[in-house]
């Protein structure tokens, strides 16, 4: 089953072409690819899919319901998370902070309950404060939440992005461009951590990368997009052998990019096989 549909999108800027009937699938529990020069288009096809472009054309259904006329909140509600290429993070609050305020749609008092400071809302608050350390736990973060984001590394800051994001409770991530200015050696290891949350956490991503290895090492599918339409689209080593996809992105690098995309998956120890449930509900908490 496709968790995210996507068909025929498209949207014009002025005389800009930017997305052109581009049809994109999603199945659950994989890791699906979108990859392209800068200008493709990918930051504006995940705009459209969240709801903060409206569209010219196309439809966007999740978990088989048409989605592409509610507001964005909405569509976070019903199980859609979204990082963003610029962090959206509050620089003067600490981690942990951030972690609570991520998950304000899951607050259950209301504005003067917060203001004058009620028993139910220091609880509520405590209950947040827990799963934000829990999911800052599961990543590796917990020691650092305390700390203000002013004056953690970049990479640190990404990956909190991503936390910020599981502590929504999402079924469907978008990550946008989650290993950028990270080094080699950190995209390595978040492609280690990508395959794990999906096996653990059975979430379905779609993910715009740069960093080809990470995209190979990880994804099931891949598209590429181009000028705004879909250039290819198939399995990673399909993609990797379109000639115009070496030509644009890997030229002489292919094979480099194999073998670092090996070393991913390999010391993972996750593989590129979704956790199955047997048709079973799935249990997605972090304990």
């Amino acid at each position: 089953m496709a968790v995210l549909e996507v068909r025929d999108m498209g949207i014009r800027f002025g005389g800009l072409v930017a997305l052109d009937a581009v049809n994109i699938d999603v199945p659950e529990w994989e890791i699906v690819g979108l990859i392209g020069p800068n200008g493709a288009g990918k930051t504006t096809l995940f705009n459209c899919i969240m709801g903060l472009y409206q569209p010219n054309s196309g439809t966007v259904a999740y978990r088989g319901k048409d989605v592409s006329l509610l507001p964005t909140h909405r569509r976070v509600a019903m199980g859609i998370g979204r990082t963003f290429q610029n962090i959206g993070l509050v620089r003067e609050l600490t981690v942990i902070e951030n972690m609570m305020i991520a998950q304000h749609a899951r607050i259950g008092y209301g504005a003067m309950a917060g203001i004058f400071g009620s028993a139910r809302s220091f609880a509520e608050e405590r209950k947040l404060k827990a799963y934000g350390l829990d999911v800052l736990d599961f990543l590796g973060l917990a020691d650092l939440a305390k700390e203000k984001l002013d004056g953690l590394p970049y990479g640190t800051l990404k990956l909190l992005e991503i936390g910020t994001v599981l502590a929504t409770d999402p079924d469907l991530v978008l990550l946008d461009e989650p290993s950028s200015g990270m080094g080699p050696e950190e995209a390595h290891q978040l492609g280690e951590r990508l395959l794990k949350l999906r096996q653990t956490l059975n979430l379905t991503v779609l993910m715009i990368e740069h960093h080809v290895p990470l995209v190979v090492g990880v994804c099931d599918y891949v598209y590429v997009l181009n000028f705004g339409k879909v250039l290819t689209e198939g399995k990673p080593k399909q993609v990797q052998a379109h000639p115009e996809v070496i030509a644009a992105y890997l030229g002489s690098e292919a094979e480099k990019v194999e073998a670092d995309a090996r070393e991913i998956r390999d010391e993972s120890g996750a593989g590129l096989a979704p956790a199955s449930d047997g048709g079973k509900e799935r249990d997605r908490g972090l304990s």
